[in-house]
């Protein structure tokens, strides 16, 4: 059966009817299964994760994006996440049966179809990206919402599908083709945000700009910021606070678990706590992860302990939930929060 996930971020994380006008767009359509929303009130954003055909996915993530310009108004929009539209970011992610060049060729059709019929500015990153600049999606959020019409101006900017026009109520929305994404918080016991944006840099793939002994930035002679690398490949990372839970913590994004698994990022990010006189105290998964991430987890910590790591995979998971605080700021479900599970209650309906 050819599936392809799809993990629209809306901005919206407050209003549960309007979070709800989105995912009945979703749930309504033939050939796709909701499997996870996550909403976040200080973030004030939802994470929404469903399966499907190709054609059903790119039909529900079209009506879920229009949906969402109609309840959502961007000029009203605060939050603690970076965002550039109503729908942030939209990606396709293969999984069975489908190749990354079949989920470009569906992120180019949707864009098209979002940017002509909806009059939203589409910029396509990761692997559907066309310009090298464009791959990273920070890079495209540059400036946020606040900075779209000044950014529309600029040739350099103007938007891979639909016109070159600020949209004041949608803003504009990424979309892309990329492997399997996880995003995971770690938590600290501190307020201070500035704390966790320290971690962060120390352990993010980017690192943090380069300084002299003055603390003055280093630039190259073209005039860019020269950057010390951080400890992870593929790892994206920042810090902030977190009112709901009233704590600090540095927001992570896994683009790919396997070069950069969580369980080893979890335990650097302890030695850098320690060493500012903060402690982790646990762990937080946002949306869906592979069992793969938690299964690898598990037997490291075992073996950390001296213990054989051949044992049921049940054992395993557990061992990784306990290891990283999972349950720190709320209830970890595996059977709800592992991808593989949720696939397969799904697929019959499918």
């Amino acid at each position: 059966m050819k599936l392809v996930e799809c993990v629209p971020n809306f901005s919206e994380g407050r209003d549960k009817k309007k979070i709800k006008a989105i995912t009945k767009e979703i749930e309504s359509t033939p050939q796709v299964a909701l499997l996870d929303v996550d909403p976040g009130e200080s973030t004030n954003r939802t994470v929404v994760t469903f399966i499907g055909s190709p054609s059903g996915v790119k039909e529900a993530a079209f009506k879920a994006i229009k949906k969402a310009a109609e309840v959502i108004d961007m000029r009203k929009h605060s939050g603690a996440h970076s965002r550039i539209g109503a729908t942030d970011v939209c990606p396709l992610v293969p999984v069975s049966e489908v190749t990354m060049e079949d989920c470009v060729k569906l992120a180019h059709e949707l864009g098209e179809k979002v940017g002509k019929e909806l009059g939203i500015p589409i910029y396509l990153y990761e692997e559907a990206a066309q310009k090298p600049e464009r791959k990273n999606l920070a890079n495209i959020r540059e400036g946020e919402y606040e900075g779209l019409p000044e950014k529309l101006k600029n040739s350099e900017w103007i938007p891979d599908y639909g016109e070159p026009v600020f949209n004041p109520k949608a803003g504009a929305t990424v979309i892309g083709a990329r492997e399997f994404l996880i995003a995971y918080n770690i938590n600290l016991n501190t307020y201070d945000r500035k704390l966790a944006q320290e971690i962060a840099l120390n352990l993010r793939e980017k690192g943090r700009a380069k300084r002299d002994k003055e603390g003055k930035i280093i630039k190259d002679e073209n005039g860019e910021v020269i950057d010390v690398p951080g400890k992870f490949k593929a790892v994206k990372a920042v810090g902030w606070y977190i009112e709901d839970y009233g704590i600090a913590q540095i927001s992570i994004n896994f683009t790919n678990y396997k070069i950069s698994p969580p369980h080893l990022v979890f335990d650097e990010a302890r030695k850098e706590a320690e060493k500012l006189g903060l402690r982790v105290t646990g762990s937080e998964l946002v949306g869906l992860i592979p069992k793969e991430a938690l299964l690898m987890a598990g037997r490291y910590y075992l073996e950390k302990q001296g213990k054989s790591p051949g044992v049921p995979e049940e054992n395993l998971i557990r061992t990784a939930v306990i290891s990283l605080g999972l349950n720190d700021v709320s209830p970890f479900d595996p059977q709800k929060k592992i991808i593989e599970n949720q696939f397969r209650e799904e697929e019959n309906t499918l």
